[in-house]
C-alpha cells in the first residue's frame, strides 16, 4: 500500500470534516451514560445507513453497534473501535453546543471517539475496492464503567477478528500530533469496597465505644504501604481512597464507616496480588483498633498492553497520515481503558491523538474536567488515521 494512498485519506477526511463536527456537536449537546447510550446508537445507525456495509448489528452489548465492511478480496478481518458514553459531570464549558442534559457531559471525548469511527467508516467504504479482507467497526457502550467491552465480547462482537486498534483523544497533546507506545500504555483498573464497624455511641464517652472512625483512619494510611513499602520502585502502582462516609453528627461515634476506592497497577502480576496485600494490611489494622472490616475487591480490566506488530503498523498509517514528526513516544499512564479486554483476546493497538490548542495560548483542561473541550481539528485527522490503519493491513494495489 503505497503512502500516496495512505496520505489522500487525509484530504478525504478533510472534506467531510464539516459533517463530522456536526454530528460530534449533535452527539455532545445530549449525552448519555453507560448503557443508557440509546440516542447516540440511533445517530450512528443513520450515518451508517446507505454505505453498504455488509453487516449491521445494533444492541450488542448494550447499545453498542457491530458493522462489518467486506472487501473484494479475501482476506483477515481487522477491527476499529469507538466507545460512545458519557459522564455523571455538569458542564461549565459555555459552548453553544454545550450539554442539554444536567448532570451528564462528554467530558472525555467519546463523543469525538464516535464521530471519527464514523468518519473512518465513510472513507472505507470509498475505498472497498481496494480491501482484501473485512473491517469490523465497533461502536461500544459503557467504557467509563469498565464493563462494555465483555458486553461486546460476551455477544461475540470479536469473534474471527484478527486485530484490534482504537483511539483516545488528549487535550494536553496539540491536534494533529499522536502518542503511540509498544507494550504496556495503561495501567489496570480494579475498586475495592470496605466496611469498618466498631460500637457506636457518646462522643464524651470513647471508653464505652470501639471507634471505627480512629480505624478506618488508620487502615486509609496502613494501605499506603502497600505500594511504598511492599513494591519495588520500578513496579508503578497506586492505591487511592476516594470516598469515606461515617457519621452524622459531631458529637456521636457511629457504628460503621464505609470507604472506597482504586487499585492501579502496570503488572498482571501485581494487579493479581493486591487483593490478598489489602486484605492482610485492612484486616489486621481494624484488628488491631478493635474492629471488624470487611473488603469486597471488585475486578475491573487489566493492563493495556499493545501488540508490537500492531504499534508498527498503526505507526506506519500515522506517519503516512500525519507525518512522522506529528509523532511521539507516549508515557505509561495508569488511567484505565477497557480497550485493555480486547487486547487479552487479540493483538491490537490502541494510541492517543491530540486533542489540544495547537498553541500555549490557550488553556486546556484535562479529561473528566467540567471545563473540557476538545479541538475539533482533531475529527478529520482521527477518521484518517483508523481508515489509514486498516487500509494499510488490508489493501491491495491497484
Amino acid at each position: 500500500m503505497t503512502e500516496e494512498l495512505l496520505g489522500s485519506l487525509r484530504a478525504s477526511a478533510a472534506a467531510i470534516e464539516g459533517e463530522l463536527v456536526a454530528l460530534r456537536r449533535k452527539l455532545h449537546a445530549y449525552p448519555e451514560l453507560s448503557f443508557e447510550e440509546e440516542r447516540t446508537s440511533a445517530a450512528v445507525a443513520e450515518w451508517l445507513d446507505g454505505l453498504g456495509l455488509d453487516v449491521v448489528r445494533r444492541g450488542v452489548g448494550g447499545h453498542g453497534i457491530v458493522a462489518e465492511l467486506a472487501g473484494t478480496r479475501p482476506g483477515p478481518r481487522i477491527a476499529l473501535r469507538a466507545d460512545m458514553d458519557a459522564l455523571p459531570i455538569q458542564e461549565e464549558s459555555s459552548l453553544p453546543y454545550a450539554s442539554q442534559v444536567p448532570g451528564v457531559m462528554h467530558a472525555c471525548g467519546h463523543d469525538a471517539h464516535t464521530a471519527m469511527l464514523c468518519g473512518a467508516v465513510r472513507l472505507l467504504a470509498n475505498r472497498r475496492d481496494r480491501l482484501a479482507g473485512s473491517v469490523r467497526f465497533l461502536f461500544q457502550s459503557a467504557e467509563e464503567i469498565n464493563a462494555g467491552a465483555k458486553a461486546m465480547i460476551e455477544q461475540g462482537a470479536l469473534d474471527g477478528v484478527d486485530e484490534i486498534y482504537g483511539l483516545h483523544n488528549l487535550p494536553t497533546l496539540p491536534a494533529s500530533q499522536t502518542g503511540t507506545r509498544f507494550g504496556a500504555l495503561m495501567g489496570s483498573v480494579d475498586q475495592f469496597e470496605l466496611t469498618v464497624t466498631g460500637r457506636g455511641g457518646h462522643g464524651a464517652l470513647p471508653e464505652q465505644c470501639v471507634d471505627p472512625v480512629v480505624a478506618a483512619s488508620a487502615i486509609v494510611m496502613a494501605l499506603q504501604t502497600a505500594v511504598s513499602r511492599e513494591l519495588s520502585p520500578f513496579s508503578p502502582a497506586v492505591v487511592t481512597v476516594g470516598s469515606v462516609h461515617g457519621g452524622a453528627s459531631y458529637n456521636v461515634i457511629p457504628e460503621r464507616v464505609e470507604l472506597a476506592g482504586t487499585v492501579r497497577t502496570f503488572s498482571a502480576d501485581i494487579q493479581e496480588q493486591m487483593p490478598e496485600r489489602l486484605r492482610r494490611l485492612i484486616e489486621r489494622t481494624a484488628q488491631a483498633y478493635r474492629c471488624e472490616a470487611e473488603l469486597r475487591y471488585i475486578r475491573h480490566v487489566p493492563v493495556l498492553v499493545n501488540d508490537d506488530a500492531c504499534v508498527r503498523h498503526a505507526e506506519a498509517a500515522i506517519d503516512a497520515v500525519l507525518g512522522r514528526a506529528n509523532r511521539i513516544e507516549a508515557p505509561p499512564v495508569l488511567a484505565g481503558e477497557d480497550f485493555s479486554v480486547y487486547l487479552q483476546r487479540v493483538p491490537g493497538c490502541f494510541f492517543w491523538l491530540g486533542s489540544g490548542p495547537k498553541t500555549g495560548a490557550e488553556r486546556a483542561y484535562g479529561l473528566h474536567h467540567p471545563r473540557y473541550t476538545l479541538n475539533e481539528d482533531c475529527l478529520p485527522d482521527g477518521a484518517a488515521v483508523l481508515a489509514a490503519i486498516a487500509l494499510g493491513r488490508l489493501g491491495v494495489s491497484s
